[in-house]
C-alpha cells in the first residue's frame, strides 16, 4: 500500500480525536507552501482566511473539550464533524502527493471514525482506571492530536 494512502487515514485518525485540529494544521502547513496544495481543488485550503477560521475553530473546540458539560464525540454530530474533517484532511494529504483526492477522503473519513471510537474508548478507560479528573487525560490527547498531525502532514 502506498504510504501516502496510510497518512490519509492517520491523519483521519487525528481527527477523529479533536475535529479541528487537523483542519487548522494543514491550513497553516499549506499556507506556508509545506504541502503544496497548488493547482489543486483544495488550494483553498493555504488561504489566510481559510487558516484564520480554521486556527479560531480549532482553539475553540479545544477549550470546550475540557469542559464537563461537552457531549460524546460518536454522537451523531460530533461523528459527523470528524468524518468530513477527516476526509477533508485525507484528501489535502493525498492531492498534495499528486494522488486520488476521492481515495484519499475515503481513507480519512474512514481514519475519522475509528480515532472517534478508538479516542473516546481510551480516554474513558484511562479516566475510570486512573481514578483521575478527565481534563488529565484530555489535553495529552489534544497533544497527541497535534503531533500526529504535524507529522502526516510533514512527510
Amino acid at each position: 500500500m502506498n504510504y501516502i494512502f496510510a497518512f490519509a487515514l492517520g491523519i483521519g485518525f487525528a481527527a477523529g480525536l479533536r475535529s479541528l485540529t487537523p483542519p487548522a494544521v494543514v491550513a497553516w502547513d499549506a499556507h506556508f507552501g509545506w504541502l503544496n496544495l497548488n493547482s489543486t481543488p483544495l488550494a483553498f485550503m493555504g488561504s489566510i482566511i481559510t487558516t484564520v477560521i480554521f486556527t479560531a475553530l480549532a482553539l475553540l473546540e479545544l477549550f470546550a473539550d475540557l469542559q464537563p458539560s461537552t457531549g460524546k464525540r460518536t454522537a451523531p454530530v460530533p461523528l459527523i464533524a470528524r468524518i468530513l474533517t477527516g476526509g477533508l484532511c485525507g484528501a489535502c494529504v493525498c492531492a498534495a502527493s499528486n494522488q486520488s483526492l476521492i481515495v484519499g477522503a475515503i481513507l480519512g473519513a474512514i481514519g475519522g471514525v475509528i480515532g472517534a471510537f478508538a479516542g473516546y474508548d481510551v480516554r474513558r478507560k484511562l479516566v475510570t482506571a486512573w481514578n483521575i479528573k478527565d481534563i488529565f487525560v484530555a489535553v495529552p490527547e489534544d497533544l497527541v492530536t497535534i503531533g500526529l498531525t504535524c507529522f502526516f502532514v510533514s512527510r
